[in-house]
C-alpha cells in the first residue's frame, strides 16, 4: 500500500533500514551498473588505494537510498529528484544504517532527507523529491 500525500507531514520519520553489506553486494552493484573501476571489485586495487577491501560505488548507494524511500512511500510513489553526496566508504562486513524524515510536503510532493551511516561515520546524505498519490 502506498503512503498518500494527505497522510504526510514535515518531521515525520521513515522506518529505519539496516543493510548488512557483503562483498557480493559491493561487487554485484558495481558490475550491474557497469562500473568496472577496479577498487569496486578487486581487493588488491582497493588496498593499493589505501582501503582494506573493495568499496561500494555511488550507483549502488543511490539504489539503496531510493529503495529506502520507496519502501516507505509504496509502489504508487514516483521519485522526481534526488541529490546525493557521499561521505566515507562503505565496505563489506559493515552495515549501512539508513534513516530519514520528511522535511517538507507541498503540491503532492514530499521532500525526504536521508542519511546513511556506517562504522566510518556518514556514508551518504541525500534529499529526494517524491510524488505521492
Amino acid at each position: 500500500m502506498s503512503v498518500r500525500f494527505d497522510e504526510v507531514r514535515a518531521g515525520q520519520e521513515l522506518p529505519p533500514l539496516d543493510v548488512p553489506v557483503t562483498a557480493a553486494i559491493v561487487v554485484g552493484g558495481a558490475l550491474a551498473s557497469r562500473d568496472y573501476t577496479p577498487v569496486h571489485h578487486d581487493r588488491s586495487a582497493a588496498q593499493a588505494n589505501g582501503l582494506p577491501d573493495v568499496f561500494m560505488n555511488i550507483l549502488t548507494t543511490n539504489g539503496y537510498v531510493s529503495r529506502f524511500v520507496t519502501d516507505w512511500a509504496g509502489p504508487d510513489a514516483i521519485i522526481r529528484g534526488i541529490k546525493l553526496k557521499l561521505g566515507g566508504p562503505m565496505l563489506p562486513g559493515d552495515t549501512l544504517k539508513l534513516r530519514g524524515s520528511v522535511t517538507a510536503a507541498e503540491d503532492g510532493v514530499a521532500e525526504v532527507q536521508v542519511t546513511g551511516d556506517n562504522a566510518w561515520g556518514n556514508h551518504v546524505t541525500a534529499t529526494l523529491k517524491v510524488a505521492l498519490p
